[in-house]
Order: structure tokens, then C-alpha cells, then sequence
């Protein structure tokens, strides 16, 4: 056995780079809805945000903290999504109890992961970041920040990204 299968670390595949096609995965959302992000790629930019556990610290700092920046990124047209392995009825009681504007995925398969290249530490996603707009990745956060993601993210749209003045 590797330590890596001894911590439970699952490798990850490439995660996509700047410029590169985005995955379009499908997974269930907060509400048992099927969402297919290829299809929401094509509805404008959108970030997809991966969390290791619903309801802990750590994601709840950075799930607030998209939450008290929703109405500045949807100002830009970004919608948010956050991605864990949370079945539904867990991503909705977190989305209930901290009042999150925008859908939680649960990607109980690790699929949506897997197709980010997102490593899985005791199954759970490691905390990443990926900003799409017309189906491109163009910005990556790849140690994505807990109370600081939001900012991050609104950094990034008005900068690099190209998605400034949305």
C-alpha cells in the first residue's frame, strides 16, 4: 500500500488549464434536479467551486463568503455553483442553513470531480476553483481560499479573465 491509498489521497487527473475546454459533467443538485453544466456554459460565465464536506468550517467560510458576494458576481453574470460529495438532502440543509443563492451539486459519484481533475483526499474533493465563460476555463484557483473565495473570484473577473465590465 502507498502512503498516498494510505491517507486516503486519490490522484487526480490534469485539471483543465486556462484557455482549455472546460468538463461538461452532470451531477444532481441541492433539490435532486439533474444538472448538466455543459448547459449552463452556454448561459454565461459560471463558477464552479469544489468543497471537501458540507456544513464544516472551512466550506462554510467559503460558501458565506460567495454568498455575501452573490449580488457583485451576479452583477458580472456569473453564476455560482459549488460541487462536494454531499448527497442532496445534506447540500440542501447546508444551503438552507447558511441562506447560499445558488446551487450546491452532489456529486456522491465524484464524477464532476474527477472530470475537473480535482484530487479526492478520503473521498472528499479538495477545495479548488474554475471560472467558465463560453465554455473555456478562464481563470483556476487550484488552492482555492475559504474566506477570501469570493474576492478572489471578483479579482479575477474584473482582471485576466476578460469577463471585466459584465
Amino acid at each position: 500500500m502507498s502512503l498516498l491509498d494510505w491517507l486516503g489521497i486519490t490522484a487526480a487527473g490534469k485539471s483543465p488549464e486556462v484557455g482549455e475546454l472546460a468538463p461538461e459533467a452532470v451531477a444532481r443538485d441541492d433539490e435532486g434536479r439533474e444538472v448538466r453544466l455543459g448547459e449552463l456554459y452556454r448561459e454565461g460565465p459560471v463558477l464552479v467551486y469544489f468543497y471537501p464536506k458540507a456544513d464544516t468550517p472551512g466550506c462554510t467560510a467559503e460558501a458565506c463568503s460567495l454568498r455575501d458576494e452573490f449580488a457583485a458576481l451576479s452583477e458580472r453574470g456569473v453564476r455560482v455553483v459549488g460541487v462536494s460529495a454531499d448527497g442532496p438532502s445534506a447540500q440542501r440543509r447546508f444551503k438552507e442553513k447558511y441562506r447560499l443563492p445558488f446551487a450546491l451539486l452532489a456529486d456522491e459519484d465524484r464524477a464532476v470531480a474527477r472530470a475537473f481533475g480535482v484530487r479526492l483526499i478520503l473521498g472528499m474533493p479538495h477545495r479548488q476553483s474554475f471560472l467558465i465563460n463560453e465554455g473555456r476555463v478562464v481563470w483556476r484557483d487550484l488552492r482555492a481560499s475559504t474566506a477570501e473565495q469570493a474576492r478572489d473570484v471578483l479579482r479575477a473577473v474584473g482582471a485576466e479573465t476578460g469577463l471585466n465590465g459584465l
